[in-house]
């Protein structure tokens, strides 16, 4: 998001693919916002939430990550229950960049790991709390590891797992809640 000069309007959107800005379709009140006012933050699917002073709205990338940026779970437990604790391990975990942020007003860090546990029968989602991760390093392809708590909710039963960092999801690794 950029805008003319210093606190101007309009605002303008771009799209950065890792080596080209391309100009992308604005939110929509970015004619009357100066890129001061938005707040940017990326999601676990990898849609970027935008706030401004009065609206909010979800962008939609109209392409897909490099794949070699995803994580890769190297090490994670078959077996799971609810309301315990478990250690992961692989790597880029902490994502390719810290997230969005502009100046000392807003910053949305997502350079740290999400695991999502999906329940295969129901497709439920879950996120655990996760903890004590051995690097916030972004960029990285050293071994890594994190700790993830699972929900006291979470639905028993054959499930997928999956690390997200920067909207980005490694491979899914079958896992059994009991």
């Amino acid at each position: 998001m950029a805008s003319p000069l210093i606190f101007n309007t309009p605002s303008t959107f771009f799209e950065w693919d890792g080596s080209t800005l391309t100009e992308v379709s604005p939110a929509p009140n970015a004619s009357n916002d100066s890129s001061f006012y938005g707040n940017m933050l990326v999601l676990p699917s990898g849609q970027i939430l935008f706030t401004d002073f009065f609206f909010v709205s979800v962008y939609n990338p109209a392409g897909t990550y490099n794949p070699a940026w995803a994580p890769r779970i190297q090490s994670a437990p078959a077996t799971v229950s609810p309301g315990g604790s478990y250690v992961i391990s692989g790597h880029r975990f902490n994502g390719m960049s810290q997230g969005a942020a502009y100046g000392d007003d807003q910053q949305s860090a997502t350079n740290y790991p999400l695991v999502r546990i999906t329940n295969n029968a129901t497709g439920h989602v879950f996120y655990s709390r996760t903890h004590d991760h051995s690097s916030m390093g972004v960029a990285s392809g050293a071994f890594v590891s994190t700790h993830f708590d699972v929900p006291t909710t979470q639905e028993h039963g054959p499930s997928q797992l999956v690390v997200v960092a920067n909207g980005i999801p490694s491979a899914a690794v079958a896992v059994t809640v009991d």
